[in-house]
């Protein structure tokens, strides 16, 4: 599938509030622990969602129908990612967990060539998974970062969240058959999230017990839900039916670049050289499998 120019704009939009996420959430669990940020990041956003769907007169996505989706989706697309990428960032810089996480359109295309008739396996999307998989051993192969020992399992973890993340943009595209606006399927599966991650929360962190987080970490909470997740998960479920799977996963190609420099300017961190080499290597594999660049030499 292509992208038509306003498709472009809104990956782009999508890329700069998903980047600004990984340095929000270095600023959130700095206070906070990760399951908690989850869950607030996740029951802001839907209230936020909720409200939004009133103002506007549409109605909230209560069918019978779509709630074991919207828990499917809650699971692959909040959960279990966001929960994997918090706790990773308390080990390795955001900028890394970005770079990490751009691998997610190698791991979409692969669910997309199973899962979906329409989104075959091309021969450049192999030549850009092949590329993909030689970034991640150079990330992987290295020495350590900042977390010490748990710099490996940190990365380990960026990495389940990207396949997680894959499976959820293939999974999603079944939304585009239940007739819901963006914005309903956006709310659904945060609400399912909430649901599923509350009594999680509740059992192992006990936020209650915690002190009250300072000003800074609140704010990049309530940043975080608002417009990392409520204003970017309408922008996703739109991309997903008009753009595809694949190409709206492609905004992790343009995510590392405002991740790493947000975490430079304002958290002191610092990548090597090997991480910024595993970025080409990933961000050479990308632009392989979306295929424009070979299509564009062509003609």
């Amino acid at each position: 599938m292509r992208m038509s120019l306003q498709d472009v704009a809104l990956l782009l939009m999508l890329s700069f509030l998903w980047g600004g996420a990984f340095f929000l959430a270095a600023v959130a669990v700095t206070g906070l622990p990760p399951l908690t940020v989850v869950l607030a990041r996740c029951a802001l956003a839907a209230g936020a969602l909720a409200l939004g769907l009133r103002l506007a007169g549409m109605r909230w996505p209560l069918q019978r129908a779509a709630r074991g989706p919207f828990l499917i989706m809650g699971f692959l697309n909040n959960l279990l990612p966001f929960s994997l990428l918090f706790w990773a960032q308390t080990v390795i810089p955001s900028g890394l967990a970005a770079i990490l996480n751009a691998t997610t359109p190698v791991f979409a295309a692969v669910a997309a060539h199973v899962l979906l008739p329409d989104e075959p396996m091309a021969r450049h999307r192999m030549a850009g998974m092949a590329f993909g998989f030689l970034g991640v051993v150079v990330l992987l192969g290295g020495g350590g970062v900042a977390g010490g020992g748990l710099a490996g399992p940190g990365m380990l973890a960026c990495l389940a969240a990207a396949l997680s993340y894959g499976l959820a943009g293939t999974y999603g595209r079944r939304f585009r058959g239940m007739g819901l606006a963006p914005a309903q399927v956006a709310l659904g599966q945060l609400a399912a999230t909430t649901l599923m991650m509350a009594p999680v929360v509740a059992v192992v962190e006990r936020p209650w017990t915690l002190a009250a987080p300072p000003l800074s970490v609140g704010l990049a909470v309530l940043v975080l839900a608002l417009a990392s997740t409520a204003l970017a998960y309408v922008i996703f479920f739109r991309l997903l039916a008009s753009a595809g799977a694949v190409n709206t996963a492609l905004v992790t190609l343009l995510i590392p670049a405002s991740a790493i420099l947000l975490g430079a300017l304002f958290l002191g961190e610092t990548l090597d050289a090997r991480h910024y080499a595993g970025l080409a290597l990933i961000s050479a594999g990308l632009v392989a499998m979306d295929g424009r660049v070979l299509a564009w030499r062509r003609r």
